[in-house]
C-alpha cells in the first residue's frame, strides 16, 4: 500500500476516536469493546494494515530526525491492564531506537516529591527529530492523586494551596504547558485506552493462571478496582478539560488489543504525515561539495 493511501485510511481511522474540545465528552458514548466499521473476521487484515503502519511509521520517524525541527510526545493513560506496554511494543516495534524515548512513570520517589508535580516529566521532554513516549504522565497527578487524596499530603504543598479549585488549577496548569510545548514545536498527542471493567478481571486472572504472566500481577492492582467509578469519573473529567485542538485525546477502545494497536498506530501515522516532514534538502554548494568528494574517492580507489 503507497504511503499517501495509508496515511488517508490512517486519518479516517484515528478521528474517529480523536477529542479536541472536551466540553461534551462522555466516556459512557465510547464502547470499550467497538472496533469501528471492523469485525473478528478482519483481524487478519488488520494485522497486516499494522505491518504496514510501522513500516509508515518508520519512514515517517526516519524524516522526522533528519529534518530535526520538531519532536512528538505520546502520552499513555489507562487502568491497570489495559494494554499501554503491548500498545507501545507493537505500534514502535520499527522505529529505530536512536530517535525514540520511552519513560514509564511509576509511584513519585522522594526526590520526585521535594520538586512541583510536573519536574519529573519535564526533564524527560523529547528532545527535536525524537518521538518520546510516556507510560503514564503528568495526568496522574489528575487521576490517582484525586482518587486517593491523601497523596497531595506527601506533595508537601502549603496547606493554603490545597483548596476545592486544585484540580481545575492543575487542568489549567496542563493546558498552559501543552499549548507552550505546541509553540515550541512539540507535538503532544494523548491516548487513554478505554478498558471495561469485566475485561480487565479477564486479563488479571489471565495473570493469575498463566505462570509465565504472573511477573505482572500486582495486589495493588486489584485492589484499585474498588474504585473503578471515581477513576471513571476523573478520566472523563481529565480529557473534558484538556482535550484542546493542538493536544487532543485519542480515546481507544481496548478491549480488543487487535484493534486498539491498530488504531494508536493510525493516530500517530495521522500526526506525522500532518506534519509535511522531509529531508532537508542540499543547497549548490554543497552538492559542489559532494561531487568533489565522490570523485576524489573514485581515485583513490
Amino acid at each position: 500500500m503507497k504511503l499517501k493511501e495509508l496515511t488517508q485510511r490512517a486519518h479516517k481511522l484515528a478521528d474517529h476516536y480523536c477529542i479536541t474540545d472536551g466540553k461534551k465528552f462522555r466516556l459512557k458514548d465510547i464502547d470499550p469493546d467497538d472496533t469501528a466499521w471492523l469485525k473478528d473476521e478482519h483481524k487478519p487484515l488488520a494485522e497486516q494494515v499494522l505491518a504496514e503502519g510501522i513500516d509508515a511509521l518508520a519512514e515517517l520517524q526516519e524524516r522526522l530526525y533528519a529534518q530535526d525541527r520538531r519532536s512528538v510526545l505520546l502520552i499513555f493513560q489507562a487502568m491497570d491492564a489495559a494494554g499501554k506496554d503491548g500498545a507501545i511494543k507493537h505500534v514502535m516495534s520499527g522505529i529505530n531506537p536512536q530517535g525514540c524515548q520511552v519513560f514509564s512513570f511509576k509511584a513519585p520517589t522522594s526526590e520526585d516529591l521535594d520538586h512541583d508535580y510536573l519536574w519529573r516529566c519535564l526533564k524527560c521532554l523529547p528532545e527535536r527529530g525524537r518521538i518520546g513516549i510516556f507510560n503514564r504522565s503528568y495526568y496522574e497527578e489528575t487521576l490517582v492523586v484525586r482518587v486517593h487524596p491523601e497523596l497531595l499530603e506527601k506533595q508537601k504543598l502549603p496547606p493554603e494551596l490545597v483548596t476545592k479549585h486544585i484540580w481545575d488549577e492543575r487542568f489549567e496548569d496542563i493546558r498552559n504547558l501543552e499549548q507552550y510545548l505546541s509553540r515550541n514545536g512539540v507535538i503532544v498527542r494523548k491516548f487513554f485506552l478505554h478498558v471495561s471493567k469485566k475485561e480487565q478481571l479477564n486479563r488479571f486472572l489471565s495473570r493469575l493462571d498463566e505462570p509465565s504472566k504472573n511477573w505482572k500481577f500486582s495486589t495493588a492492582d486489584a485492589e484499585e478496582r474498588e474504585h473503578w467509578g471515581d477513576y471513571m469519573k476523573a478520566y472523563e473529567d481529565m480529557i473534558r478539560n484538556t482535550a484542546t485542538k493542538d493536544s487532543p485525546w485519542y480515546v481507544v477502545p481496548a478491549d480488543n488489543k487487535w484493534f486498539t494497536r491498530i488504531v494508536v498506530a493510525a493516530a500517530v501515522i495521522d500526526t506525522l504525515s500532518s506534519l509535511d516532514l522531509h529531508y532537508p534538502k542540499v543547497d549548490a554548494a554543497k552538492r559542489q561539495e559532494l561531487a568533489s568528494v565522490r570523485d576524489a574517492l573514485l581515485k583513490a580507489k
